[in-house]
């Protein structure tokens, strides 16, 4: 009991002890102390405590030798406390700061990824997926033979992944609202922004269908050369996917898109 009661005693002591030490650092204009106490508390984990710390050394050691190195403290305590838009800034406002620094190499990664870090699901809104593809293609540009390089390369075809995801959804979901011009203008962009796109098939099925039912529901006027339209369509998908588990289908499509091309014009 009393080996107990004596550790719980030098425990109390001791925290006492740091408590009042990191008090003392707030309050002291040593800027020495304050940074020492400061990197202290970095080392630990203790990032809530280091940042109003950092915050007031950024004045203290201003115009000095040491600005640069709290600078990026200041930055790396935003980015662990997950605050990941101001560190976003602190790293891009280092970087432009200190160029010839040894860290900015890493400031510069960091934004991006503090923004990749960002960047939602593909049914919300993009702003900060298309800042880490910008950000990351920056670093990827200022420093080619970064050992980062590879990283940076991954976590922008991650990014581009979810922008095609989105884009192909945005599309279908035109197809499903029955806005069929904008859904066959939708496809067609994922088609030329995403050339390699893994959804190439459904993405050219779709855009078949769309093809057909904007004809299908056109002004007189319009319906043939759009019907001729949806049988380009139907040869561009068969061309490429002759073998696909839609093909009976669209061969049937097809057998419509033919009537109606004669029935709007028999000498066609």
């Amino acid at each position: 009991m009393r080996v107990q009661q004596l550790f719980f005693t030098v425990l109390a002591i001791v925290l006492m002890s740091a408590c009042g030490e990191y008090q003392k650092a707030v309050k002291s204009n040593d800027a020495e102390l304050k940074y020492q106490v400061a990197k202290e508390l970095f080392e630990e984990e203790k990032y809530q405590k280091a940042y109003p710390l950092f915050d007031d050394l950024l004045i203290l050691f201003r115009g000095t030798q040491k600005a640069a190195e709290v600078y990026y403290y200041y930055a790396e305590t935003s980015f662990y406390l997950e605050d990941y838009i101001l560190a976003a800034y602190h790293y891009k406002n280092f970087a432009k700061t200190f160029p010839n620094h040894e860290k900015t190499e890493m400031a510069y990664y960091m934004v991006g990824y503090c923004y990749y870090l960002q960047s939602p699901e593909p049914s919300l809104d993009q702003s900060y997926t298309f800042k880490a593809i910008n950000d990351l293609q920056l670093f990827a540009n200022l420093y080619p033979s970064s050992d980062k390089l590879l990283s940076a390369n991954e976590l922008i075809d991650e990014l581009r992944a979810k922008l095609e995801i989105k884009a192909f959804d945005r599309a279908k979901l035109y197809y499903r609202t029955s806005h069929f011009q904008a859904a066959v203008v939708a496809f067609n962009n994922v088609l030329d922004q995403y050339p390699d796109t893994e959804f190439r098939e459904e993405v050219l099925y779709y855009r078949l269908l769309a093809a057909y039912k904007l004809a299908d529901n056109s002004i007189i006027s319009k319906k043939r050369q759009r019907f001729i339209e949806s049988r380009t369509a139907y040869r561009e998908f068969l061309n490429l996917y002759p073998n696909s588990t839609y093909a009976q289908d669209v061969k049937e499509l097809y057998s419509n898109i033919q009537e109606k091309i004669s029935s709007l014009n028999p000498e066609s």
